[in-house]
């Protein structure tokens, strides 16, 4: 029994840690990682990557995956994961605040529905935006690029040799970019409904006695919906541009733990 466990800690060791990388990483990324995605199909797809990956751990330290030094690896290899998911989801979290502006400006932020992606309820124009991010997601072939990253970052950081703060303190530095990018997404819709809304403040002044509540309610509205479909088709362009710094940004980490 203990011969046949001696040749089985070999494989173990060196399937064990790219599966909980793996998992990690489809655990934080967009679209795989949302609650559509059912675990078990999470879970698959990440025991195919991690045999797929065995060629790209060859030679790596052998760990007892049952041993204190094998836990700690384990959370090692799920932070990696996870910081480099969570880099990923940047560029949906940019689409999913714009969704959340705009509604709020052009008064739909209470028109609220199921949205299956989160298992929560969320607005109209944020679920539409978020369709419309998951079908430029796997039309960019996506998938094939977190498949990619996953890979190369077992050559930047291998397992055992441990990982420098360095990239989850950029990827936490770079939070604030996901306010400012969707808030210069949002800015032509911000910026005609407040145009309507002044207009619409200077008439009351000259006529009082018009019920410039409801009218100004639709107008702002129908000036809100008309410059979202100027801004639709601007969405893929930019939700491309943001996915390509997030990989400038992995690449400079992978560069930078390479020299290290």
């Amino acid at each position: 029994m203990e011969h046949l466990l001696d040749q089985l800690l070999p494989m173990l060791n060196a399937l064990w840690w790219p599966f909980c990388r793996v998992l990690a990483m489809l655990t934080a990324v967009p679209v795989l990682g949302e609650a559509v995605t059912p675990v078990t199909v999470r879970i698959l797809a990440a025991l195919v990557l991690a045999i797929l990956m065995l060629p790209l751990t060859q030679g790596a330290a052998v760990i007892d995956p049952l041993s204190l030094q094998g836990v700690l690896a384990t959370f090692e290899q799920a932070i990696i994961g996870g910081v480099l998911g969570l880099a990923f989801h940047f560029a949906m979290s940019v689409i999913g605040v714009l969704g959340f502006l705009v509604s709020s400006q052009v008064g739909f932020s209470m028109a609220v529905m199921n949205d299956p992606m989160n298992g929560q309820s969320s607005d109209v124009v944020s679920a539409l935006l978020s369709v419309l991010a998951i079908i430029v997601f796997f039309s960019i072939d996506g998938h094939l690029v977190v498949a990619g990253v996953i890979g190369q970052s077992f050559k930047a950081w291998p397992l055992g040799h441990g990982y420098g703060p360095l990239l989850l303190q950029s990827v936490a530095y770079n939070a604030a970019w996901i306010f400012s990018a969707a808030m210069l997404l949002a800015m032509p819709v911000v910026f005609s409904t407040l145009v309507v809304q002044l207009g619409f403040g200077f008439l009351n002044r000259v006529a009082p006695t018009l019920n410039l509540f409801a009218l100004g309610f639709s107008v702002i509205t129908l000036f809100g919906l008309l410059m979202l479909g100027q801004v639709v088709r601007f969405i893929p362009e930019h939700y491309v541009r943001m996915t390509g710094q997030v990989l400038e940004l992995i690449r400079q980490q992978m560069q930078a733990a390479g020299h290290g």
